[in-house]
């Protein structure tokens, strides 16, 4: 969490700029696009919740590997199929870091294709930037929204219920 909050912190200052009454003088088109996909949350958010999510749901269930039990997901087992041997804490490490490095990219790849559209209709529409600019932040954040919720919230919940079953039988 203090990791989150510190990225968000040094978001909003990168993100800062200086009211103007004036039209600011625009950049090149890739430029642009670029800066305002890496300055922009809901590039990162996505990934970074789910990433967060399965490792805390990860972590908490290494308790049961180690009094036996199995893992249900596939992906995090030796064999591939569910309800068996784990594979080690680093191994699921690395498989939670590449889905979170795979989110971010299509997170990125989604946020590139807005701003472009973003950035066409713009000239062609002068007289709406502001509607324009508006949609395009709505869009991108309901979307960010969505997969933020669909990545992490069955990890989320499954965390949670590691943490109350260690309780319970005296894991922890």
């Amino acid at each position: 969490m203090k990791l989150c909050r510190v990225l968000v912190a040094v978001l909003m200052v990168l993100a800062a700029q200086t009211a103007s009454a004036q039209d600011p003088e625009h950049g090149s088109f890739v430029t642009d696009v670029v800066r305002a996909v890496v300055l922009d949350p809901t590039t990162y958010a996505p990934a970074f919740v789910a990433w967060e999510a399965t490792r805390l749901d990860w972590r908490s269930s290494q308790v049961f590997f180690e009094n036996g039990w199995r893992e249900s997901n596939q992906r995090f087992t030796l064999s591939g199929r569910g309800n068996d041997v784990a594979v080690s804490y680093v191994a699921g490490n690395r498989t939670i870091l590449m889905d979170a490095l795979a989110n971010l990219q299509l997170s990125a790849i989604h946020n590139v294709s807005e701003r472009v559209i973003e950035r066409v209709l713009l000239p062609r529409y002068p007289n709406h930037r502001t509607l324009i600019r508006t949609l395009g932040w709505i869009e991108r954040s309901a979307l960010a929204s969505y997969w933020t919720y669909r990545l992490s919230a069955g990890h989320f919940r499954q965390w949670q219920e590691n943490e109350r079953l260690a309780r319970e039988f005296g894991y922890r």
